[in-house]
């Protein structure tokens, strides 16, 4: 029995040696060469005094070094916390800071643009460098380069640790603005794959593109959903529909999964038979696919088995559609994935009836340990459910936020967020988080982010913002100050001047009233 992450690679290498693990460009590994890295890089982040639990943060594109920085701080112990390679380093210095990370594996270029932030992250000792050439710079803190890092004596295989240990922090957007990590056990990250491997009946025949970041849950279930079987990774930064089209080509491709916008634009794209007749599902997740665009995709992949999904980060994955119920109920998000249980919930615990909306609450192996440092929202999101019958030691459940609404045969549809949240890209994004950079602009009075309606994007960005008190306001300024500082989806799509913006009776902004005029 697996009880840490790294024993996937572990275990696939003494299965399937020669068998490829990871393709990234021209480069690829086997299962064997991936552990050989895994156990190097665990060894090396031993030997910089890494122990256990300690954090170590891997911001890079993806790349074959990320995957065994990754697993080889599983090996080593330690918590690996996977950073969005699309955050801006003020982002990346709240996250190193936040958690206190020990060491940072970047490479130089992002490293050159971070310095300035690793002055206020004091936790971080370590910094090392992928694709370093030469002698690393000296100074505070300490740099060592990938090829020195990797130079010490290999692990080997280990059955060590235990499975409720931390394996990892997952930053996403809190609706109070800076980001918040998501603490993830080893039994979190295995029984999500093996729950995800199994109905989507992955094999050692798969070939997986990985086309989202691995911050994302959905984008790192990529790995472990394949190395849980011995499958065949391809690993991609996006960059233009076409390259998928065109690896899924080159590597004939079986398995695809993307949030809804990256779907829109692949049903664009010219499809070559080469690139269709591997496929043998896609997926979907990150938020609603409009039909009209699922509807082209099952024309340009007639042979593949398309799956709804829908997850949050404090629970990875929670329900999905049965691609044979796809024709019958498109607009559904399906009904719970194995090992989970899925309840629809009122606000005082009891149980909704059929056609009642009430609050998504998923209880199981998957639901996270909390989140990190922050133990009055650990305490409001993650709480048993009341009032369960015959339950000795009542199980942690996860509260969504969620509004959904069960039909009488138990499929479930979403309805709505409970809180202001924005869902664009395939994000979650805080409101307050593009508000706090908007404000430290010194560009502005006021200012309120919204999502509104897009067909494309799910939720597009709009700010809505006040000149500063006896001065002007020009969107054009304000939007390019926001681009320095803001990743590309936070960066909001229009910004709406306004002398004043309306408040409510309590004097919070009325953020209903202006959605409303907004989409009037």
């Amino acid at each position: 029995m697996r009880t840490s992450l790294h024993q996937l690679v572990a275990d696939a290498a003494t299965r399937r040696g020669d068998a490829p693990a990871l393709t990234y460009k021209q480069e690829t590994v086997s299962y064997a060469q991936l552990w050989q890295g895994v156990a190097a890089v665990g060894a090396g982040l031993g030997r910089l005094g890494v122990t256990h639990g300690d954090r170590v943060a891997v911001w890079t594109e993806k790349r074959i070094e990320a995957v065994e920085a990754i697993f080889g701080t599983a090996a080593a112990g330690a918590v690996f916390v996977p950073v969005n390679p699309l955050l801006r380093p003020r982002q990346v210095g709240h996250i190193l800071a936040d958690c206190a990370v020990r060491v940072l594996v970047t490479t130089p270029e992002r490293y050159a643009l971070l310095r300035d932030e690793l002055e206020q992250a004091k936790s971080v000792e370590h910094v090392v460098l992928v694709g370093a050439a030469g002698s690393p710079p000296a100074g505070r803190p300490a740099v060592t380069t990938w090829a020195a890092l990797r130079d010490a004596d290999p692990l080997p295989p280990q059955r060590s640790g235990v499975d409720v240990d931390v394996a990892a922090i997952l930053y996403t957007s809190g609706s109070t603005g800076k980001p918040k990590g998501v603490v993830l056990s080893h039994r979190n990250l295995l029984a999500g794959a093996e729950s995800v491997s199994h109905y989507l009946d992955n094999s050692a025949d798969d070939v997986i593109l990985a086309a989202l970041p691995l911050s994302f849950d959905a984008g790192f279930s990529q790995l472990t959903t394949a190395f849980t079987v011995g499958a065949h990774v391809v690993l991609m930064n996006y960059l233009l529909p076409a390259e998928v089209v065109r690896l899924c080509a080159r590597h004939r491709v079986t398995g695809l999964t993307c949030v809804p916008p990256l779907w829109l634009q692949l049903a664009g794209q010219r499809w070559p038979a080469d690139a269709t007749a591997g496929l043998r599902y896609f997926a979907s997740t990150g938020g609603r696919m409009p039909k009209a665009t699922l509807d082209r995709l099952r024309a340009i992949f007639p042979t593949a088995l398309p799956y709804l999904m829908y997850g949050l980060t404090e629970a990875f994955r929670s329900t999905y559609l049965d691609p044979s119920e796809v024709d019958r109920r498109p607009d559904s998000i399906g009904r719970a994935i194995p090992n989970a249980e899925i309840l629809v919930l009122r606000p005082d615990g009891t149980c909704c009836a059929p056609g009642e909306q009430g609050e998504l609450v998923h209880r199981g192996a998957l639901v996270a340990l909390g989140y990190w440092n922050d133990p009055a929202r650990t305490a409001q999101r993650f709480r048993p459910v009341p009032g369960r019958p015959g339950e000795l030691l009542p199980e942690p459940a996860v509260w969504s936020g969620d509004t959904v609404v069960r039909d009488e045969e138990g499929f479930l549809y979403f309805v709505g967020r409970a809180d202001e949240m924005i869902k664009t890209s395939g994000y979650r994004v805080s409101p307050t988080e593009i508000e706090e950079v908007a404000y430290d602009s010194g560009l502005v009075g006021d200012a309120v982010a919204l999502g509104l309606p897009d067909q494309s994007l799910g939720q597009r960005v709009v700010l809505v913002a006040s000149p500063p008190e006896g001065g002007d306001l020009d969107p054009a300024t304000l939007l390019a100050a926001l681009k320095r500082e803001l990743p590309p989806y936070l960066l909001p799509r229009e910004v709406v001047v306004r002398p004043a913006l309306p408040r409510s009776p309590n004097g919070k902004f009325d953020r209903n009233l202006l959605r409303q005029e907004l989409t009037s």
